[in-house]
């Protein structure tokens, strides 16, 4: 078995839903990124490239027809290069780390773009196609964007609720209230203001014309400003448009590759474990306990050894109840913010964690770190990475 290591990784600004990258077209951002990424490889011949896995999850719109393969053609590689889209909804494309580490470990490959994009901004507006033709009745338009739609009539009405209400459901399980919510949101917006004033995107992020960083991050917000926020699910609700991560625009790439490669570079990190869990629908949000467990099990490390954790926040409140299930210093979640204030473009959310994570490693020195996601519909991803300088 070879090992696989993450050798650069680089992300477009994320930007709001409407917002600055709203004229972009996904397939676009997805070429942008992966072109971003191969540029931290100057020796890497393109057409030696085995394979190319892009995570989107919405496919609806000009992000359909396999966006992975669009992105190779667009961004002028060699057509020889072939790509596939993977769909694991917010993890498709920390999900395509995951194959392709498969991949590069079993031999199969030595060089895997790994990547995710996401335009929730022009998702389509879809119509059910009747079985017959010319039908008597009215149709309604679904929006794309986010959640369930076109739901079939047969899955429990429980499973089908918004992502919302599930998170809710999740805040009243686990006695999550609004305050300490919104302090959390309140955190992810500082954290990520302060790394960027600290340069530590400046090697992550790559702009996107004159869009130079992300959009949704507010460095004034407050616990008082947030909690003047109308609840959005439930009229009594704990979950606001503040506490929660909004509708976002973009895209984020990984280069994985063996050894053997050659490819002129210090490796970032190696991939270590993995781990995929399910639970119910509704209880989505905190599907990630179980996966980082997994990808710690398969690491053969436990959490004394984390001392970096990237978890994206798709809520405040879930993201609270898996830090509170975890044996970790809440300190080392997130340190340069997270997708509160960073924004969830829901196919390059996982791309930016794994990102994030292994260039975290490398600028503390940290050994061990874990990114970890949670999935609509009930599922969780994360995977353990490897700092290679600290295991010398």
């Amino acid at each position: 078995m070879s090992a696989a290591f993450i050798y650069a990784a680089t992300r477009t600004p994320f930007g709001r839903f409407g917002g600055v990258l709203a004229d972009q077209r996904p397939d676009d951002l997805a070429a942008h990124a992966l072109s971003a990424v191969l540029a931290k490889a100057p020796s890497l011949d393109p057409s030696s490239i085995d394979d190319v896995v892009w995570g989107c999850a919405n496919q609806a719109g000009e992000d359909n027809r396999n966006v992975g393969r669009m992105a190779v053609l667009l961004a002028g590689l060699p057509t020889s290069v072939p790509a596939t889209t993977v769909n694991r909804l917010c993890g498709s494309s920390l999900d395509a780390a995951l194959i392709a580490s498969r991949t590069v470990e079993t031999g199969d490959a030595d060089v895997v773009v790994v990547g995710g994009v996401e335009s929730m901004t022009r998702a389509p507006w879809v119509l059910p196609k009747p079985s017959r033709a010319f039908s008597a009745g009215d149709v309604t338009a679904v929006s794309t964007t986010l959640g369930w739609r076109l739901v079939n009539a047969r899955m429990p009405a429980e499973w089908t609720v918004s992502l919302g209400e599930c998170n809710e459901q999740l805040a009243d399980a686990y006695r999550i209230g609004r305050d300490r919510q919104d302090e959390f949101a309140t955190r992810s917006h500082r954290l990520a203001h302060q790394a960027w004033e600290a340069g530590r995107y400046d090697d992550l992020v790559v702009p996107v014309g004159e869009v130079m960083r992300d959009e949704s991050i507010r460095s004034d917000a407050t616990p008082e400003t947030l909690a003047r926020l109308k609840p959005s699910f439930r009229p009594d609700g704990t979950i606001t448009a503040g506490n929660a991560s909004p509708l976002n625009d973009g895209a984020a790439a990984l280069l994985l590759a063996s050894e053997r490669a050659g490819l002129g570079l210090d490796p970032l990190a190696r991939v270590a474990g993995r781990g995929v869990a399910a639970l119910e629908p509704q209880r989505f949000g905190i599907a990630p306990v179980e996966a980082a467990a997994r990808a710690l099990k398969a690491a053969g490390i436990g959490w004394s050894d984390v001392g970096a954790v990237e978890l994206n926040e798709a809520f405040a409140v879930q993201a609270l109840a898996c830090m509170d299930a975890w044996p970790v210093d809440p300190e080392v979640v997130n340190a340069w913010g997270g997708a509160i204030a960073i924004g969830h473009p829901l196919g390059a959310s996982g791309a930016r964690v794994v990102g994030t994570l292994a260039h975290r490693l490398a600028v503390s020195g940290e050994r061990w770190g874990v990114a970890a996601i949670c999935i609509g519909v009930g599922q969780g991803l994360a995977i353990a990475l490897e700092n290679p300088a600290a295991s010398r």
